[in-house]
């Protein structure tokens, strides 16, 4: 398993950002394989890459994605490009990148990017337990053909890269206010020793997945649910693309793990031990989300959307927030009914 180097990437990456990406840019980066956009480009929620819908001259809808360099090899981009195909292929309703003369990754002076169908629908509703019945079949679709093979490229789901990593650059960054630092790492410091122990205590297997699958990455059709943005797939345990969909007091998320699961295990066969998991990649994904933020600081599009990230205030409410996931992760974990 080939995973990248989590030191180098913040630092190739800490201080670019996308300010050469003009509108002709982008433009001309289109039309170079002769697609010719006809409407504006409506840029997306993306803080990470840059994502634009258009519609072109023939009356396609696409959504562009320019991924932000240094971040991820072309060996592991085009693998993520290989296994979305590859789940489509397997009756899964997913956005697959358009292929243009054979090839899904394109380089335009400097940067990289791939074209995918623009899928219309509406959000997700995780507390519709129809839909979320729905969902959790299509990811059991998902992992029953993510377990066959591992990934060669991309990174594995670890403390090592979304813990240790990220607080440690946390740590020497100055990002974190003066006057909270003591309070903050000692938190965070007792969060990550508990995951980590927590983690070694799992001895499962792992399998491909989707790696980021919140609601928001999810549409919902007229045929039903729709999946995109495989950015962060990566390979770890089956539970990372079931706990984020889960909401409100431990009664009610139970009650939707067990609805997920119905559906999920109709493809699937899922191991009851990862249910212990749940809350160390909580902590995992707080960690990792205060030094992504650190990291992009250097992208003015992160001082102008994350104005708060350096206040006080801000760092008082993350460290009640990781002292509120250390006592989580001191509870029993969830079960099923």
């Amino acid at each position: 398993m080939t995973e990248r180097n989590g030191a180098n990437t913040a630092e190739s990456t800490a201080a670019f950002d996308f300010q050469a990406l003009t509108p002709d840019l982008i433009l001309d980066a289109i039309e170079s394989l002769y697609i010719y956009p006809e409407t504006g480009l409506l840029a997306l929620n993306s803080y990470e890459n840059r994502v634009y819908q258009f519609r072109c001259d023939r009356g396609n809808r696409y959504v562009v994605k320019f991924y932000r360099p240094q971040r991820w090899s072309d060996e592991q981009i085009l693998e993520e490009h290989q296994y979305t195909q590859a789940l489509a292929d397997n009756e899964v309703p997913i956005a697959v990148p358009v292929s243009v003369d054979g090839k899904t990754l394109h380089h335009y002076q400097g940067y990289r990017f791939t074209l995918f169908p623009s899928i219309g629908g509406r959000s997700f509703e995780v507390d519709n337990l129809d839909q979320l019945e729905s969902v959790g079949r299509f990811i059991g679709r998902i992992h029953q053909y993510g377990a066959q093979n591992p990934f060669n490229y991309r990174e594995s789901l670890t403390p090592e890269i979304l813990g240790v990593q990220p607080l440690e650059y946390l740590k020497q960054s100055n990002m974190v206010a003066k006057a909270m630092q003591q309070a903050f790492f000692t938190v965070t410091d007792q969060v990550l020793e508990l995951t980590q122990q927590q983690w070694r205590n799992y001895q499962g297997t792992t399998l491909r997945l989707h790696g980021d699958l919140h609601p928001g990455n999810i549409l919902w059709t007229p045929d039903g649910p729709g999946f995109v943005d495989l950015d962060d797939a990566k390979q770890g345990p089956a539970v990372q693309d079931l706990w984020m969909m889960l909401t409100g007091d431990r009664q009610q998320q139970t009650l939707q793990l067990d609805i997920l699961l119905e559906g999920y295990q109709e493809f699937s066969d899922f191991d009851k031990r990862e249910l212990a998991l749940i809350e160390p990649l909580r902590a995992l994904r707080m960690l990792n989300y205060n030094a992504w933020l650190a990291k992009r600081w250097q992208d003015p599009a992160f001082p102008m959307n994350f104005p708060w990230f350096g206040d006080v205030k801000y760092w008082e409410q993350q460290t009640l927030a990781f002292k509120e996931q250390l006592s989580a992760l001191q509870e029993p974990c969830l079960t099923l009914y």
